[in-house]
């Protein structure tokens, strides 16, 4: 019976992610890992070498699918960023881990990213295209691309990194369904970014 190396992969790129996200890369170990995905340590490994690089590796494959589901490649208005954000909130709350994968990354950042540069890319498409739409009129200037951006995101992914914030905050709250969560995150990028705003 052959070896079926790419669903190996795919188990331990899963086992990752949610060891990962549950724990941090500092809290996780490969034995763990492999224990999770049904493989032996040494499979991790000889696919991926130290955990450093399963991290780097499972964030990247994670934010570029991210990316891909919610790009946000053009802004005609307000509307296409409050889209941007809205569908941001959905895809996390489908992949709650990829947003806590991240609040992990960002609590052990040492200044440097193993592939920063690769990574950067996707983001630095969203502040271009955010820049020329302010250039045009078509949304509010006062907030730096790179900024605003930022905002969105941050927008959408603070209810799934800090989930237990939510909670309590909304404490006594009548609704606080995720479509209520979601409806807020659109009208509050929608007023972020309108002109005159």
């Amino acid at each position: 019976m052959a070896w079926d190396v790419e669903g190996t992969k795919r188990r331990i790129q899963e086992a990752a992610l949610a060891e990962f996200s549950q724990f941090g890369a500092a809290g996780t170990t490969i034995d763990r890992i492999a224990k999770r995905a049904e493989v032996n340590r040494e499979r991790v490994y000889k696919y991926y070498g130290d955990k450093a690089v399963l991290f780097s590796k499972v964030v990247r494959y994670e934010l570029d699918k991210l990316a891909e589901d919610v790009p946000l490649r053009q802004v005609a208005g307000p509307d296409d960023l409050a889209d941007f954000a809205g569908l941001s909130f959905d895809y996390l709350k489908e992949h709650p881990d990829v947003a806590r994968l991240v609040l992990w990354e960002g609590l052990a950042d040492t200044g440097a990213v193993q592939d920063e540069a690769e990574r950067t890319g996707l983001y630095v498409g969203k502040a271009r295209a955010v820049a020329e739409a302010q250039r045009a009129g078509l949304i509010d200037s006062s907030i730096a691309p790179a900024h605003l951006v930022f905002l969105l995101i941050a927008l959408a992914v603070q209810w799934w990194a800090t989930p237990q914030m939510a909670r309590m905050l909304a404490t006594g709250q009548d609704d606080d369904s995720p479509a209520r969560r979601r409806e807020a995150v659109v009208q509050a990028a929608r007023r972020l970014t309108a002109v005159g705003s």
